[in-house]
C-alpha cells in the first residue's frame, strides 16, 4: 500500500505560505471490533510457541521518519490541551487466502520466528514529538524536538504470538461463510484508527485466522497494523515467510531453512534522499532550484481545478480553502459528521485470461498496467462524478493519485528485506474528460474513439509519470514533505482537511494503488543462502489463492479508490471509497463499472491489433522509412549515454596506444562479437517461426505455410520500394538498439555486457587486475598437468560466448613441448529455452567443436594462460582451484580472462568450471563466495552478471530427427568434423 499525496498549503513561519505535498489520508476514529462480533466462535491462541533467539547485541533505535509520523501518527498538544480527541492511526489491512488451514501451533510458531526476524514486529514507540515551542501566532510552527517519537525494538521477548494472533471459527462449512467472515474482519480493521493507543506498548500489527468449523479447507489470513510500520510489498514477503515457515514445521518438524533477522529499517526519507539527509540533518542545504520548480509546479495544479466530489456533494473553492485551512480553521467550517465517515469495500477478481491480455494490450500501445488501471479509474469515475444528474457537454478534470514504492527513487538504500513502510506516489491529471466517457466506452468498445481515447489518457499518464521521475520529482516529493513535517504540525493541517464542510477530506479524484506481481517480488533472506529469492504461490499443501489489500480513505484521500495485485496471473482488485460521500450501492456499481470497461477495452484492442493494418492503409512515400528512422532514433537515444561513455572510452584507448595495429587488433576482436550477438537473434526468431508455422510438411521438413510467408515476403521486398527502404532502416536501428543495449547492459550481462571499463554499482571500474590482487591461496603450488582435462562450463560472464548454446565444455592439453595449450571448446545450441520449438532441428544440436590456442610464458607466475584468438592475445588467470581432498585433483576452477589496452578495459571473461556437470546452488554460491573474495566482482563475477550454461541430462540420447537426418545426408556434420581437425593441426 502507498501512502496518499495532496497538495495544500502551510505557514511555515508567520505569514510566509509555501504550497507542498503532503500525504493526506487518516483513517476515521472508530472503537476496534473484537473477533467475537465477527463470528459466533472465536478462540484465542493459546498454545506454546517455539522459543527463538533475536540476533541483535541490544535494542534497536530509530527515530521515526516524517512519512512515519504522519501515519503514527505524531499528536498536537494545543488539541489535546482542549479535551479533543487524539489524532487517529493510518491502518494497513491485508488478507491472504490459503487452500488449507495451518494449525495454531505452527502459525504460532511461524508468528514468533517472524517477530525475530522483523523489528519493526516487535517495536513500540517512545517519546511524544512534541516541540520546545510553537513560534507562529496559529501555533503551527515548531521549534526543537527534545523527545521525537522513536521505534524501539527490544532484543528480549517482550511479545508472542499470543499478543497479535487471534482466530474466528466460522459458523458453516462453505466458501462464501469464510469470505463474509473475513470481509467483516477487512472492513472493521481497515477503519480501525485506534493503534495510536497501543504505540507506548506495542505490538503495532495483529493477524486473525478465519477458519472454518471443520478445520480443513480454505482459511483467511488477514493482517492489519499500523501504516508506519508496513507496506503491501513487505507484508506479502511476511506472509510468505509466514506460509512456507508453517510447511516446514508441519512437514518436518520445524523450520528448517530460517529467515536472517534484519536489522531496524532505515526511515523512507533515508532511502531516498541517503543517510543522514534529512531536513534536520541539512537544512537549506537540501534545497535547490528544482526544488523549488517542483513545489511551483505543485501549487500550479490547483488552477486545473480538478474535481474532488461529486455534484451530489458541494465542493468549496480550493484556494480559499487552502488559506482558510493554514490559517488554523476547517475550510467551509466544520462537518461534524465526518467522525462517521466509513470505508466501504468491494472486491473482485479480473480473471488470468484477461490479466494477460491486459499486459499485452498495454505492451503493444507502449504504456504499463498501471498507466491503463489510472485511465480506467479517470474514466469510470466520470460515469459518476454527476451525482446522477446528467449535464450534457460538461468537461472535468480528474487529479488521479498513483502510488508508487520509493524503494526505487534516489539513494534506494532499502532493498525491501524486512517489514517497513516505504509508500509514496505522484499525481497525474487527467482530462479534460467529459461525463460518461466511461459509459460511452463500455457500450462501444470497438470504436476507433473509444480506443483513441482509453489508450490517450493511458499514454498521458505514462508521460506525467516518466517526467515526475526524470524530473527527480520523488525525491523532491520527500524533501518537501520532510521539511514541512519538521517544521511545522502538518498532522493538524491534514485534521483540518478531514473535518471541512467543503472538501469532505477528499484530496483527489480517484486512486490506484498497483502492487505488481506478487510471485516477482523477493522473499525474506534464509540463513543457507546469500541470495534471495522470489516470493511464492505455493508452500506445501499451502497455495495463495487471493490477496487483496486495503488502506483507509474513510478520514480523508481519494473521492474513488481501488488497489490492486496479481496473483497466479489473475489480478485482485478492492474498492474502499469511504461513505456516505460514496455509497456502498454506488460502490458496487463503479467495481463493476471499471473491471467492465477494463475488460471490454482490453478485448476490442486485442482483436484491431490482430489485423494486417498494411493491407487497409496508403501508404504515402517515405513514410514507412520516415516512421522506421524515427522508431530507430528512439530506441538509439534510449542508450545514448552508453554509446557516449563507449566513444570517450575508444577514444582514449587509440589516444593511449602506440601502434595503430595494436589498437585496430581490439576493436577489431569488440566489433566481431558486438555483430555475432545481435546477427544471431532473427536468426534464432526466424527458426521458430518455421517450425511453429501450421500446415502439412514440405518433403517432411518445412511448413507449407512458412514458404507461402516467405514467397509474399519476397515479393513485397521486391515489388516495394518502400517497404525495402524502410526494412534496410529498420534492421539496421534495431541492430544499433541492440548493440546500445549490449553497451548499457540491458540486454544481459552474462554474455553482452559491451561497454569498455564497464562500471559496477555505479563506479567505473578501469583497466585489468594485476594476478596477483585476484589470485587466491588455492592456487599455490598451481599444477598445471592437473589442470589438463575435461571441464564443464557452469556459468560465464564472458561476450565472446552466447547464452543461447548449451551443454557447454572445454577439454584443455598441453602440447608435447609444454610451451603451448588447446582449448577443445564444445557447445550444443541453441538451447531448448533460446529457441523453443526448432531447437532440436538445428545442425549444432549435437555438438560442434573450435579450438583455442595459448602459450604458456615461462615468465609468468603458475596460473596464468596466455590466450590467443582472432588478432589478440591476453592473459587467462587461473584465479581459484577447488581439490579433492582424497585425490588432491582439482574439482572446480575460476577462470578469469582480461584484455586492456591503453588503460582500457577491453574485455572481460569469467567461467566457473566443474568436472561435474552439474553442480548445486550452494556449490554455485560457493563459487561466487570465492570469486568475491578475489575481488572478481566489479569485473562481471556477481549472480546477476553471470549467465548459467544450460544443460540437458548427461543420459539424454542423441537428437534423431528428419532435420538431423538431412543434415547428415548432406554432409554437414563430416564438414564440422573436418573443420575441427584442421583447425586442430593447424593449432599444433
Amino acid at each position: 500500500m502507498k501512502t496518499h499525496v495532496t497538495t495544500t498549503t502551510l505557514a511555515i513561519v508567520p505569514w510566509f505560505i509555501l504550497g507542498i505535498e503532503a500525504f493526506s489520508v487518516v483513517p476515521r476514529p472508530k472503537i476496534p471490533v473484537s473477533p467475537t462480533q465477527l463470528a459466533s466462535t472465536t478462540t484465542p491462541a493459546s498454545t506454546d510457541v517455539l522459543q527463538s533467539t533475536i540476533n541483535v547485541a541490544s535494542s534497536s533505535k530509530r527515530t521515526l521518519g516524517s512519512q512515519e509520523l504522519l501515519m503514527l501518527p505524531r499528536q498536537y498538544r494545543p488539541k489535546l490541551d482542549k479535551g479533543e480527541d487524539p489524532f487517529p492511526s493510518m491502518s494497513h489491512v491485508s488478507v491472504t487466502l490459503l487452500s488449507a488451514t495451518p494449525s495454531i501451533e505452527a502459525l504460532s510458531q511461524a508468528i514468533e520466528m517472524a517477530m525475530d526476524t522483523h523489528p519493526l514486529l516487535r517495536c513500540h514507540v517512545e517519546g511524544d514529538g512534541e516541540p520546545d515551542e510553537r513560534i507562529d501566532l496559529l501555533q503551527m510552527v515548531r521549534k526543537g524536538e527534545p523527545n521525537p517519537c522513536t521505534f524501539v525494538a527490544p532484543n528480549e521477548k517482550t511479545f508472542t504470538s499470543k499478543d497479535v494472533l487471534r482466530v474466528v471459527d466460522v459458523n458453516g462449512t462453505d466458501i462464501n461463510a469464510l469470505a463474509k467472515s473475513w470481509q467483516n474482519n477487512f472492513s472493521t480493521d481497515i477503519d480501525d484508527g485506534s493503534w495510536h493507543k497501543k504505540a507506548s506498548k506495542g505490538p503495532l500489527w495483529r493477524l486473525t485466522l478465519h477458519r472454518l468449523n471443520n478445520g480443513d479447507g480454505q482459511c483467511a489470513l488477514v493482517f492489519a497494523s499500523n501504516h508506519a510500520i508496513s507496506d503491501q510489498g513487505s507484508v506479502n514477503m511476511l506472509m510468505d515467510q509466514m506460509i512456507a515457515d508453517v510447511a516446514s514445521i508441519e512437514e518436518n518438524g520445524a523450520i528448517t531453512n530460517k529467515a536472517v533477522s534484519q536489522e531496524m529499517p532505515m526511515a523512507m526519507e533515508d532511502s531516498v534522499l541517503g543517510m543522514e539527509n534529512r531536513w534536520s540533518d541539512v537544512q537549506t542545504a537540501g534545497i535547490s532550484p528544482s526544488t523549488l520548480k517542483y513545489v511551483a509546479d505543485k501549487a500550479a495544479e490547483g488552477f486545473r481545478n480538478p474535481v474532488i466530489l461529486p455534484d451530489s456533494e458541494k465542493a468549496g473553492d480550493s484556494t480559499l480553502s487552502a488559506i482558510t485551512t493554514i490559517m488554523g480553521q476547517s475550510a467551509g467550517g466544520e462537518n461534524q459528521a465526518s467522525s462517521e465517515r466509513k470505508t466501504v469495500l468491494q472486491f473482485r477478481t479480473l480473471p488470468k485470461e484477461t490479466t494477460e491480455a491486459l499486459l499485452e494490450a498495454c505492451r503493444f500501445h507502449g504504456v504499463t498496467i498501471t498507466n491503463a488501471l489510472t485511465a480506467a479509474a479517470a474514466l469510470t469515475s466520470s460515469d459518476f462524478i454527476d451525482g446522477g444528474d446528467a449535464k450534457a457537454g460538461t468537461k472535468r478534470n480528474y487529479k488521479v493519485l498513483q502510488s508508487l514504492d520509493m524503494r526505487r527513487f534516489g539513494s534506494q538504500l532499502d532493498s525491501c528485506a524486512t517489514v517497513a513502510c516505504m509508500a509514496g506516489s505522484n499525481d497525474l491529471m487527467l482530462g479534460p474528460i467529459q461525463d460518461r466517457s466511461g459509459e460511452s466506452v463500455r457500450s462501444n468498445p470497438d470504436s476507433s474513439e473509444s480506443q483513441k481515447l482509453f489508450w490517450a489518457l493511458a499514454r498521458e499518464g505514462r508521460m506525467q509519470t516518466n517526467k515526475f521521475i526524470q524530473s527527480d520529482g520523488p525525491v523532491h516529493a520527500v524533501r518537501v514533505f520532510d521539511f514541512a513535517m519538521t517544521v511545522s504540525d502538518l498532522n493538524n493541517l491534514v485534521d483540518l482537511t478531514a473535518r471541512s464542510k467543503d472538501s469532505q477530506g477528499r484530496a483527489y479524484s480517484a486512486g490506484v494503488s498497483n502492487n505488481g506481481v506478487y510471485e516477482r517480488q523477493a522473499a525474506v533472506q534464509r540463513d543457507d543462502t546469500n541470495e534471495r529469492g522470489n516470493i511464492k504461490i505455493k508452500h506445501g499443501k499451502y497455495k495463495v489463492l487471493d490477496v487483496f489489500y486495503g488502506t483507509p480513505h474513510s478520514r480523508s484521500g481519494c473521492l474513488y479508490s481501488v488497489s490492486t495485485i496479481t496473483v497466479d496471473g489473475s489480478m485482485k482488485l478492492t474498492f474502499n471509497p469511504a461513505a456516505p460521500i460514496v455509497s456502498e450501492q454506488t460502490n458496487a456499481e463503479y467495481a463493476d463499472a471499471f473491471v467492465e470497461l477494463v475488460e471490454k477495452v482490453v478485448a476490442s484492442s486485442s482483436s484491431s491489433s490482430s489485423g494486417n493494418f498494411l493491407s487497409n492503409l496508403n501508404i504515402s512515400e517515405g513514410s514507412l522509412s520516415l516512421a522506421a528512422a524515427a522508431c530507430g532514433a528512439v530506441g538509439i537515444a534510449m542508450h545514448a549515454p552508453a554509446w557516449s561513455e563507449f566513444f570517450t572510452n575508444l577514444s582514449i584507448m587509440k589516444e593511449n596506444v602506440a601502434d595503430p595495429k595494436d589498437f585496430y587488433d581490439a576493436f577489431n576482436f569488440w566489433v566481431f562479437f558486438a555483430v555475432g550477438h545481435p546477427l544471431l537473434q532473427p536468426i534464432l526468431w526466424i527458426s521458430d517461426v518455421l517450425h511453429g508455422s501450421p500446415g502439412p510438411l514440405v518433403l517432411d521438413l518445412v511448413p507449407a505455410s512458412f514458404l507461402m510467408a516467405n514467397i509474399l515476403f519476397i515479393g513485397l521486398t521486391a515489388l516495394s520500394k518502400e517497404f525495402r527502404n524502410a526494412l534496410n532502416v529498420a534492421a539496421l536501428s534495431a541492430f544499433l538498439t541492440y548493440v546500445g543495449s549490449g553497451l548499457d547492459g540491458q540486454a544481459g550481462l552474462g554474455d553482452f555486457n559491451l561497454q569498455l571499463n564497464d562500471s559496477y554499482q555505479g563506479q567505473a571500474v578501469k583497466g585489468c587486475p594485476a594476478y596477483e590482487d585476484v589470485h587466491q591461496p588455492s592456487m599455490d603450488n598451481f599444477d598445471l598437468d592437473k589442470y589438463q582435462g575435461k571441464w564443464y562450463e557452469q556459468k560465464f560472464h564472458d561476450w565472446t560466448q552466447f547464452k543461447e548454446v548449451y551443454d557447454t565444455t572445454l577439454d584443455i592439453k598441453l602440447t608435447p613441448d609444454r610451451q603451448g595449450w588447446i582449448d577443445d571448446f564444445g557447445v550444443k545450441g541453441p538451447a531448448p529455452d533460446s529457441a523453443k520449438l526448432s531447437w532440436d532441428k538445428s545442425p549444432v544440436a549435437n555438438g560442434a567443436h573450435y579450438f583455442l590456442f595459448g602459450r604458456v610464458d615461462p615468465n609468468d607466475p603458475p596460473g596464468i594462460l596466455r590466450e590467443k584468438g582472432f588478432g589478440v592475445e591476453f592473459p587467462n588467470y587461473i584465479v581459484d582451484v577447488k581439490k579433492d581432498p582424497v585425490t588432491g585433483e582439482y574439482t572446480e576452477a575460476i577462470q578469469f580472462q582480461c584484455l586492456e589496452r591503453g588503460g582500457v578495459r577491453v574485455f572481460e571473461g569469467i567461467n566457473f568450471m566443474s568436472r561435474n556437470p552439474v553442480m548445486t546452488d550452494e556449490e554455485l554460491t560457493a563459487m561466487h563466495q570465492r570469486a568475491k573474495a578475489a575481488g572478481m566482482y566489479p569485473y562481471g563475477a556477481a549472480p546477476e552478471q553471470m549467465h548459467t550454461v544450460a544443460r540437458r541430462g548427461v543420459d539424454e540420447p542423441k537428437i534423431d530427427n528428419n532435420w538431423q537426418q538431412m543434415w547428415h545426408a548432406i554432409g554437414f556434420d563430416r564438414l564440422l568434423e573436418l573443420l575441427t581437425e584442421s583447425i586442430e593441426d593447424g593449432g599444433r
